[in-house]
């Protein structure tokens, strides 16, 4: 990588998005916004073409101000993608007498679903071919893949669009037959009954793509006559359903932010009413795990980090539940997998993943234990009910994904399959740290940290910051091939594990959200800080980077802190927080009530209107800014990010670049092919890299 002086710029002048001025009025506050057009498309308006138009328009502006990094970005690619095994295969799992994997071809973006018989040795049966299945689309994704329990019925979701509304198909394994059952507009999650006839799934509204009912649907029956079983009403909460492990049970499981409903049938009765296990109370949260002979209840009641209860098969309520591991101010009960002779517990302590065994037959307990300083670990995919084998899944960010085989019993694992970085790649290349910055209150902000050898800290050198800190899911450090080509090339990287995230815990998350969610935008800079003052990097050399809500986060700093950042990359980001959660018509503002607040509510209007980027827009200078969507997008509508750039547009004061890429094939997630993201990566990194004056030499 050669330096040089600093970036330069083709001298193009930016789209000029129209103005229309709307106002908005709640609680007295009336708000000028002359970018709320850009709904339309959304909507299906009148300037649903003008939107697109403008959008188009950004994407060209785009092309010519990174038209110098062209080859650097078809580079990057190539680089990116060599480090990809490309035939390649999972480790196969055991379930109802079957081995199943995925195997992938030269060339191929997709992959085959595959099984054996009683043997790894035995005839390959291609369930489904994803490369076939895919050929003339431009997005494609299966989801929900299950088996009948007499192993002769496929079904599976299937979503063209990228808004995650998935359409049902039943193939019968024996004959090959694709059945004339279509099942749309569905969570593409089939659950079957033990008739191997009928199977429940979760339906959608199409408008605002909640899950709103569980309806069950008989092999060869029109879908259109399929009985509803249950819908929610209340439309702050998702819902779902599964099977349990030892196939007895199908449960339908309703759950807002802060309290959870579960209800079931046998799955040998699949016409029976569904029961609830336990009438929903408030703020109370519980999942449900069937053993042989009683359920067990992971449940925050009286818990704030949760416990382990348990209950008789026939008496469910909460009067009956029986404490099995209590609660601990310092330990977060996550999740469990059940086992016929075991239960795995998830735990999560100063910020790192656990898993407990736990003897269900003598209550001994021993912790596997991962050695290094920051890492992720988690359960992996062990269907089988009676094996004494769990398998489980590690990386960090030096150690490559890695699935082991755990047996329970003799207390030994087996590394069955690391992931292979093609090319070459030595872990002693590399150093992590673990750092705590203090937060404005005292708090300690953990960070992961990655570098390779011969990084200085003079604080001339880059460094990538990257957060999420939302809906209490926890980024973990964990390995990426792609990020090699930053490493290399002299970038440090790191995450900051701030609040509104779950790594230290249930108040951790509770700590920031809803009214108290200014804490992750502050322990965001916060860590910046403590970079820069420990001089990992300079602002000169920092950048920042997040998506989704993550994205949010991105706006909120950029807004409270402008000047600390070099540059920033924007991806999806959930940044008009005040409009999105007025209005219901969007996908999942009713279920979000519980995570931000509702802005009908005048407290949570004037909370939310000191931090949402979009109404916080000033007359001063911002960094660089790179910021992405995709037209199709479901879960932060592609206005929201447009919105933004054009009020930033007209609004700031410096002359720093301001780039907004949309995908108008794609949406949240991106494309579907496991090399075509690596473009909008190569897009990411040469952005960044023509930011610090760098070629690819």
């Amino acid at each position: 990588m050669s330096l040089q002086a600093s970036a330069q710029w083709p001298d193009v002048q930016p789209p000029v998005a129209d103005k229309k001025l709307y106002n908005r009025t709640i609680h007295g506050d009336t708000v000028a916004d002359n970018y709320y057009w850009m709904i339309d498309y959304f909507k299906k308006g009148p300037d649903s073409d003008r939107v697109v138009s403008y959008l188009n328009a950004e994407n060209s502006y785009l092309d010519q101000m990174m038209a110098d990094t062209k080859q650097m970005q078809a580079d990057l690619f190539t680089e990116m993608k060599a480090r990809i095994k490309e035939k390649d295969e999972s480790v196969p799992y055991f379930n109802n007498g079957y081995y199943y994997y995925t195997r992938t071809e030269d060339g191929k973006q997709y992959y085959k679903f595959c099984r054996k018989k009683g043997s790894l040795a035995a005839k390959e049966e291609v369930m489904l071919d994803i490369d076939e299945m895919a050929a003339g689309h431009s997005y494609y994704a299966v989801s929900g893949a299950e088996v009948s329990e007499d192993n002769h019925l496929l079904a599976y979701g299937v979503d063209e669009v990228s808004r995650r509304q998935y359409t049902i198909y039943i193939k019968n394994l024996v004959t090959g037959e694709i059945y004339k059952d279509r099942i749309a507009n569905t969570e593409g999650d089939p659950v079957w009954a033990s008739d191997n006839k009928t199977l429940f799934y979760t339906s959608k509204n199409p408008v605002t793509l909640l899950s709103e009912k569980i309806n069950r649907h008989v092999l060869g029956a029109d879908a259109a006559a399929d009985v509803t079983v249950y819908e929610e009403k209340d439309k702050s909460n998702y819902i779902g359903l599964g099977k349990s492990k030892n196939n007895k049970w199908i449960f339908i499981a309703s759950q807002a932010t802060l309290s959870s409903e579960w209800r079931m049938i046998p799955s040998s009765t699949p016409t029976a009413g569904f029961k609830v296990f336990q009438p929903r109370m408030k703020e109370v949260l519980y999942s449900v795990t069937p053993l042989a002979d009683r359920f067990l209840i992971r449940t925050n009641w009286d818990a704030k980090n949760f416990r382990l209860m348990e209950c008789p098969l026939n008496q469910t309520e909460s009067s009956h539940w029986k404490e099995v591991i209590p609660h601990r101010t310092d330990v977060l009960l996550q999740g469990l997998q059940e086992f016929k002779d075991f239960i795995v517990l998830s735990e999560r302590k100063n910020g790192l993943t656990r898993l407990r065994i736990r003897n269900t037959k003598t209550a001994a307990e021993h912790d596997l234990d991962f050695g290094e300083a920051a890492y992720a670990a988690g359960m992996g995919y062990t269907p089988e009910y009676n094996s004494t084998v769990l398998r489980y899944n590690y990386t960090s960010l030096t150690t490559p994904a890695s699935t082991y085989d755990y047996n329970m019993v003799a207390k030994t694992k087996k590394l069955m399959k690391q992931q292979e970085v093609v090319g070459g790649y030595n872990v002693a290349d590399y150093v992590t740290e673990r750092l705590y910055a203090d937060a404005k209150d005292g708090t300690k902000i953990p960070i992961s940290l990655v570098y390779k050898k011969g990084f200085e800290k003079n604080g001339r050198q880059p460094l990538l910051l990257y957060a999420y800190g939302s809906y209490g899911s926890s980024t973990d450090a964990a390995f990426s091939s792609t990020r090699l080509s930053l490493l290399n090339r002299g970038f440090a990287y790191a995450i900051a594990h701030i609040r509104g995230g779950q790594e230290m815990g249930r108040y951790w998350y509770e700590d920031g959200k809803m009214m108290k969610k200014k804490n992750t935008f502050t322990d965001f800079i916060d860590c910046a800080e403590h970079l820069i003052k420990n001089k990992y990097t300079s602002r000169e050399h920092l950048y920042a980077q997040g998506g989704s809500a993550g994205g949010l986060l991105m706006g909120a700093v950029v807004n409270m802190a402008p000047q600390l950042w070099h540059g920033v990359i924007a991806q999806v980001p959930f940044v008009d927080v005040i409009n999105t959660m007025l209005d219901e018509s969007i996908p999942l503002t009713t279920n979000e009530f519980d995570e931000w607040g509702n802005p009908k509510n005048g407290d949570a209007y004037a909370y939310m209107k000191t931090y949402s980027p979009y109404e916080n827009v000033e007359k001063k200078d911002y960094p660089a800014m790179l910021v992405t969507t995709g037209l199709h997008d479901s879960q932060v509508q592609y206005f929201e990010p447009a919105k933004w750039v054009a009020k930033l547009r007209a609004t700031k004061t410096d002359h720093n670049v301001l780039l907004l890429h949309t995908n108008m094939e794609f949406g949240h997630g991106g494309a579907s092919g496991r090399f075509d993201y690596l473009r909008d990566v190569a897009l990411n990194y040469a952005f960044l890299f023509k930011l610090e004056g760098m070629g690819l030499k």
